[in-house]
């Protein structure tokens, strides 16, 4: 049953700005930064790039949902952006966040993005604009795609805290005049001494990590006697460098013998339980340095492990002063090294590949591979299906494949725009010429995502 022409046209007028060359190359661009750009850059431009394209296509969006209420579409949108950038909100995400974890920054800068709010009415509201497709199918079926898209973008815009926990102890000394509720800080414990306050320190919010190492731990804690602070708030006040306390306090898990540089652990560290010598190093500045011992309160086993600039290099374990097991640990610099690998065995893949297909080509020439069109479409369709299968295996075997569910959506969203239009390439122009050409050319483009990925990966490494 065909549509009526009337309600096409309405539809159309509905959905024809999502369709609009501006809007979908916003959308692309919201996407591309929070997924890669804000990853690779970490500063202010990739920030506020994401305010401003997410506030453009945002009110568009939902005056295509609610076409007779567009005027209230952007006056609430801009309201709601105010108050999602400010203080106020805190209790609201706080509500959320046992369902949905939302990682928001207070910045009033950001509300220089207002204005755009302006640029997205005058492109509804002004001269007809060019759109992408005219058909009526495709019009509804690519209004459908972008749509989704949008939603996808809105609800990763806004993604998972993650936590870093700790090996060794932290612990930062700060001046107080009391002692806060710990109740309102479940991250943190409380030990009064006199005028001082210690604060151990059990885990800290961090943005997605791109390796859980101990790097990354030392750029997490870098300023954390600052950062507790600010968070603390209430009559405390930071020590300056330089100077030198020490002292021991009482906990759950036994006396702990602290020394400290202004408000930073830095010297001797001990633990004792029921009398047993349990944990054993040094820290320099917050990080663990030389060799730390950790023995088993209930047993004869000893762990010994070796820091250098906090990062772990080496680890041995004893039973009654027999080694029993050994092994190295890969410091930030040798992640990196065998990253550098990686793309280089990814790229003598595509060098052999590309080879086989030329070979293929050359020995099959002017003769191409039989297949009826309605297979050439289906195969230009249902191939990027495989090249993320193929995309997925390879980054598990290189031990670097992220199961995040926003992470895998918007892969599985590019990997489909880029590789659709080179496969009618490939099908229609360079046409194929072996059946064994289809898994090659599969193959082929998920390496080169691979490659993609890790040089992504690579960039994030050395930033």
């Amino acid at each position: 049953m065909g549509i009526n022409r009337k309600n096409f046209s309405s539809m159309y007028d509905r959905l024809k700005n999502l369709l609009s060359p501006l809007f979908v190359f916003c959308l692309l661009l919201l996407i591309l930064n929070d997924f890669f750009l804000k990853a690779a850059f970490h500063n202010a431009f990739t920030g506020k790039l994401s305010d401003f394209c997410g506030l453009f296509i945002f009110p568009i969006f939902w005056s295509a949902i609610f076409p007779k209420r567009k005027l209230s579409v952007f006056i609430l949108s801009g309201i709601f952006f105010v108050y999602w950038k400010s203080e106020y909100a805190s209790g609201f995400i706080e509500l959320l966040n046992p369902v949905f974890s939302i990682q928001r920054t207070i910045d009033p800068t950001d509300l220089i993005a207002l204005p755009v709010l302006l640029l997205s009415w005058f492109h509804i509201k002004g001269a007809p604009q060019i759109v992408v497709f005219t058909d009526s199918l495709m019009a509804r079926l690519s209004a459908l795609f972008i749509g989704t898209m949008a939603v996808f973008s809105f609800c990763a815009t806004s993604q998972q805290r993650y936590v870093q926990s700790f090996d060794q102890p932290q612990y930062v000394l700060l001046r107080a005049d009391t002692t806060p509720d710990a109740n309102l800080y479940g991250d943190f414990e409380f030990y009064k001494k006199d005028s001082l306050l210690v604060v151990k320190v059990n885990q800290v919010y961090i943005s997605r990590p791109i390796r859980s190492d101990d790097y990354n731990k030392n750029r997490s804690i870098k300023e954390l006697d600052k950062d507790v602070m600010e968070r603390v708030a209430d009559s405390v006040s930071l020590i300056p460098s330089g100077q030198i306390t020490g002292l021991s306090i009482q906990t759950p898990d036994g006396t702990d013998s602290l020394r400290f540089n202004g408000g930073r652990l830095d010297g001797r560290f001990s633990r004792t339980k029921n009398g047993k010598l349990i944990i054993e190093g040094f820290y320099k500045m917050g990080l663990e340095d030389s060799s730390w011992t950790l023995r088993d309160s209930s047993s004869t086993k000893v762990v010994l492990q070796t820091f250098v600039n906090g990062e772990r290099t080496g680890m041995k374990e004893f039973n009654r002063d027999k080694l029993i097991a050994e092994h190295k640990v890969n410091t930030r610099a040798d992640t990196v090294r065998n990253t550098y690998i990686k793309i280089g065995i990814l790229i003598l893949l595509v060098a052999a590949i590309i080879v086989w297909l030329v070979r293929n080509y050359r020995s099959a020439v002017p003769a191409q591979l039989q297949l009826k069109p309605i297979w050439k479409w289906l195969f230009c369709f249902i191939s990027p299906i495989f090249v993320w299968l193929s995309y997925v295996g390879i980054r598990i075997l290189l031990m670097d494949f992220n199961s995040d569910i926003f992470e895998t959506i918007a892969t599985i969203i590019f990997i489909f725009m880029a590789t659709c239009p080179l496969m009618f390439i490939v099908v229609f122009l360079i046409k194929l010429r072996k059946e064994i050409d289809v898994l090659l050319y599969c193959l082929l483009f998920g390496l080169l995502c691979s490659i993609w990925a890790t040089c992504g990966t690579l960039i994030e490494l050395l930033a």
